[in-house]
């Protein structure tokens, strides 16, 4: 994806909110122990983490090229 590597600054914002959001999400459902509201804000915390886990490796990947015959 080229449009990551030409703008790192939103990148790195995009990735800073993600990752507050999955942190917040993660201790906020702690909170709510035996509800199954908090295990659902929990494993929505975990997806925000992986998101921005797949926004940071998204520069280290590279391109896929197509297959000439």
């Amino acid at each position: 994806m080229n449009y990551w590597e030409n703008h790192l600054k939103l990148r790195s914002l995009l990735m800073l909110v993600t990752f507050a959001a999955g942190i917040g999400l993660l201790v906020f459902g702690w909170t709510l122990t035996g509800q199954m509201g908090g295990l659902l804000l929990m494993l929505l915390g975990v997806a925000f983490l992986l998101a921005t886990l797949n926004l940071y490796n998204q520069r280290f990947q590279e391109p896929k090229n197509k297959k000439t015959k």
